[in-house]
């Protein structure tokens, strides 16, 4: 899959201590008791976007300060440093990318970052000197240094990447959550990582003759989880001079517009997460923690058939405490996270290990049992 990650590898950051090119595929579904470090591996990620954005600072410090990110602390961990191997996504040439850098800290408890680029068997590349922020936003334009400028850059295709995953995090449900409140019309375009534009995405896929099948798609899926919902409505209204949209939606047999107060925590958060797997320019990678929040059983199979037909289009990783969603997928899909000695640990399971219990049991029931290393018992 063009632009998606082949291999990761994660030194001093959090409980990640030594992660070494680390195979991620299309589909990986993350399992592990609490604390064994999945939420840390999906920080990384979004550790990774905000330096898209030049946001590196104020995330850390939003998160804690650089020394929260070192492992087991500054005297033990002077730096971190994580490496990415992509898979080939330019035209002209089949070898892959890779992206390094290096987060010092500085007496403010903030970072300094150093980068690096090449392309397959290429010679590393510095994006210049330690700076505040990254460099990654600067180099998005960047051409090939062979072609005569014909052609786009390893640091284009690594700004592309990186910049288009997005870490879905559906978790407030409340009433006064993003998901539940109108917002403009405008902001259309991609769908948000907290649902919060959910309504303006959908009216535009509505809108839209060319991607109103992805929206028919959206409601199929919702009907089937919620049996009495018919359509949504998003009726757009007049906030002064903004036109704003809100997830109204009716029920079979009545015209009564409801509202989405009226919409229970597992059914909007449902909606969300099948806007993101169904919509029709998916990021390059979308990774969601603990999807099966608040669900019906009936719904998180719903879901993980989702899931499986959303990792042939894009990059997906989901982190989980469900033995019912991980019942839907197979042994070969399932990365589980353990803690050794303080540190965490990573290991994607092979089939041939279970043949013979999966005769018996499901790979949920294997989790449960504590078959398969680290199970529910140690949360």
């Amino acid at each position: 899959m063009r632009g998606a990650i082949k291999k990761l590898s994660i030194s001093g950051c959090k409980s990640i201590r030594d992660l070494k090119e680390f195979e991620l595929r299309d589909l990986n579904i993350i399992i592990g008791a609490n604390g064994t470090g999945k939420s840390n591996l999906v920080q990384v990620f979004q550790l990774l976007v905000a330096m898209t954005r030049k946001n590196l600072q104020k995330f850390i410090l939003e998160n804690g300060g650089a020394d929260n990110f070192l492992h087991n602390g500054l005297k033990n961990t002077p730096a971190i440093r994580i490496e990415l191997e992509f898979a080939s996504h330019s035209d002209y040439a089949q070898g892959p990318n890779f992206y390094r850098f290096e987060l010092t800290p500085t007496v403010e408890e903030t970072f300094l970052v150093r980068e690096e680029r090449k392309h397959g068997t290429t010679s590393w590349r510095s994006y210049g000197p330690p700076s505040p922020e990254s460099r990654l936003h600067d180099e998005r334009d960047e051409k090939s240094v062979t072609g005569g400028g014909r052609w786009n850059g390893v640091g284009h295709f690594i700004y592309e990447s990186i910049s288009r995953w997005i870490v879905y995090h559906f978790h407030d449900t409340s009433a006064t959550a993003p998901m539940r409140r109108s917002e403009i019309v405008e902001d259309n375009q991609v769908l948000r990582h907290n649902g919060g534009n959910i309504a303006p995405f959908l009216l535009r896929l509505k809108n839209d003759p060319s991607l109103r099948s992805y929206y028919q798609e959206i409601v199929h899926a919702t009907r089937l989880v919620i049996p009495f919902f018919d359509d949504f409505r998003l009726d757009v209204l007049m906030f002064g001079d903004a036109e704003k949209v809100k997830l109204s939606w009716q029920q079979k047999g009545s015209d009564f517009p409801m509202q989405p107060y009226h919409l229970s925590d597992g059914s909007i958060r449902f909606i969300c997460l099948a806007t993101a797997l169904l919509q029709p320019f998916p990021p390059s990678a979308i990774v969601i923690d603990e999807p099966e929040l608040g669900l019906h059983p009936e719904a998180i199979a719903i879901l993980a058939e989702l899931i499986r037909a959303a990792a042939k289009r894009t990059q997906i990783l989901v982190a989980t405490q469900s033995p019912s969603l991980l019942n839907e997928f197979t042994i070969e899909d399932i990365i589980v996270v353990n803690r050794h000695d303080g540190q965490s640990t990573f290991a994607r399971l092979n089939h041939a290990d279970y043949n013979e219990w999966l005769e018996e049991y499901s790979v949920g029931e294997l989790w449960t049992k504590n078959v398969i290393d680290g199970g529910t018992s140690d949360a």
